[in-house]
Order: C-alpha cells, then structure tokens, then sequence
C-alpha cells in the first residue's frame, strides 16, 4: 500500500493527473504517510504561499433557498439574524479593519437566491469605494448572477468570484432543491467569461460518502477552479443537519489530503467548520491545505485574525494576495 502511495505521489510531482481509481485508492492509505506526500505535493506546485481571506456577512436571512445546512434559509426555524444589504460604510469598515490586520483578502457574502439589479449597483459602489480606500482585494458571493451583473462587479473593482457546489453532482439534490448544481456552475462560467476568478468548494459532513468527495474535486479540476474551500458542517440546530455526526479532525485532514493529489496547483481553504477543530486547523495546514477563512464565520464564530498569523508564521507559510 505505501508503495502505491509513493509511486502516485511521485507521478503527481511530476504533472500526472491521477484518475478516479487512484483517488479512491488514496482514500484508505494509512493517514499519517498521505497526509506528509499530499503536503510534499503542496510544497512542490504552492511554496509556502497561503491565501488568507476573511468575510463579511453582508446580507443576512430570509433566504429563498432550502439548503438544508443552513441557517439562512427561510424554509428552517433558526435564531439568526435577519437584514438587507449592509450600506457602503459599514462594509468600509470592516475591510479596512481586515486590511489593518494584515489579512490580504475581504469577500462580501449575500444570502439569497441572487441579488437583485438594485442591490448590484449598491453592492458595486461599495466595492468601487472600498478598492479606492483601502489596500484590500475584494471577493464577492452574491448568487446566481449573469455574465452582465458579473461584468459590473468586475469593472467596479472585485477579482473573485465564490460559489460552492457544496457536494458532487450525485448527491446535490439531497442538499438543496430549489436550485440545481448546474446553476451554479453556469454562475460560475459566467464569472470567468467576464475576467473574474472563481472559488468554489463543498461542504464535508452532510452525509456524502468518500466518493462523493472525489467526484466533487474532480469537477471542480475540470472547471479549472484554483481556490477550493473545504467545509466542515457545523450542524445548525434547527436545519435539516442538526443531528449530523461531526466530522473528525483525521477526516477533515484525510480530505484534504486527496483533494491536494487530485488538485496539486489550487489554494485549499480551511473554511466553515474549523472553530470546531481543537488544533484549528493546524494539522490540516500540514496535511495539504493551504488557505482558510479567519475571523468570524457568517452565523457562527471563527478563530481570531491575530491567532492565525500566529500559527501560519509557526508552520513556516507566508501570507500572501494569490491572483490567479
């Protein structure tokens, strides 16, 4: 078996693209000598760059949509917080708060199925004055956008694009049903047809099986996706998911292992779930992830900026603004 393990990581360290069948073979390889070549294999595409974002709840509640993760949605009796799209100084400030911390990247996260025209163009004045006033890149997760809402977004002054396929295309319907995984990979074809870049990752714990999560980062390397946030599923009291098992640090760390020889050039991120985590992420960052999310999460808390840098500059990866 440890022979199997060398002889994929040797081949992905020298440009081979492995198949389905490696990938489930990796998936059982004893966990501590996957972890070390998946980390070999980010040393070799990545150094020691790390993508460090942070985001900000811009729209909260309400949602149209029947995710059964989420807190959001409508369809769920949860306690969160409800309010339009936050106005330009507020989102201001944050960014500048981020950006005083060191931290290279701020997403502005919406709920909702899409943002309307009219929140486009207030959303895009408020990346207009944050790209002027502050030395920050700007993400966006605004929905199900078009190539010409996109085009606005770009030309207003984000980089990046974030839209989960959150599971593979076997198991989506499962997750959601009033939105296809097919639309939103036509959201995020639409993003990169109009000169922005994409995130786009899933959410681990929702009852997908291993192969499930090959078969997600599969689609994603075919859609040429360089930034893949990994979640975790923190099960919300009163969702669809609440009683899900959580997941283990050695899951979280396995995962992330065969997403690193399946995708050996993309930024991998820790994201939604890694407060649940004692080490808090750590042995995920040595096992082949190399991006995360910091600060508070959009309805649950997250790990201090300051923290984060902290152990970042422990592990020896240095903190960087990763264009594509």
């Amino acid at each position: 078996m440890e022979e199997k393990l060398e002889l994929l990581k040797n081949k992905v360290l020298k440009g081979y693209q492995i198949n389905k069948t490696d990938a489930l073979a990796l998936a059982v390889m004893p966990l501590k000598e996957l972890t070390q070549a998946a980390d070999e294999i980010r040393r070799k595409f990545c150094g020691n760059q790390f993508d460090l974002c942070t985001i900000i709840n811009g729209k909260s509640g309400k949602c149209s949509e029947d995710c059964k993760y989420c807190a959001q949605s409508s369809f769920y009796p949860t306690d969160v917080e409800s309010y339009p799209l936050l106005g330009t100084e507020e989102l201001l400030q944050q960014a500048e708060y981020n950006s005083k911390r060191g931290v290279p990247r701020y997403s502005i996260v919406t709920s909702g199925r899409k943002l309307s025209r009219q929140e486009v163009e207030q959303a895009c004045e408020s990346i207009r004055q944050i790209r002027e006033k502050v030395d920050i890149s700007v993400c966006v997760s605004f929905g199900l956008l078009d190539e010409e809402e996109f085009g606005k977004v770009k030309a207003a002054g984000a980089e990046r694009v974030h839209n989960n396929l959150e599971a593979s295309e076997n198991y989506f319907p499962n997750v959601c049903t009033t939105h296809t995984q097919q639309d939103k990979i036509a959201s995020l074809q639409a993003a990169k047809r109009a000169g922005l870049s994409v995130c786009s990752g899933g959410i681990m714990g929702l009852g997908e099986s291993m192969e499930d999560r090959i078969d997600l980062a599969f689609r994603l390397q075919e859609l040429g996706v360089n930034s893949v946030p990994v979640n975790m599923l923190n099960p919300i009291p009163g969702t669809p998911y609440e009683k899900n098992p959580r997941l283990t640090e050695e899951d979280m760390c396995r995962i992330v292992a065969v997403f690193r020889f399946i995708l050996p050039g993309s930024f991998i991120r820790l994201a939604g779930g890694r407060g649940l985590m004692e080490d808090q992420g750590r042995r995920c960052f040595q096992s082949g992830a190399n991006a995360a999310i910091t600060g508070d999460m959009l309805t649950t808390a997250g790990i201090t900026i300051q923290k984060d840098l902290e152990m970042l500059k422990e592990l020896g990866y240095r903190v960087a603004d990763v264009c594509e």
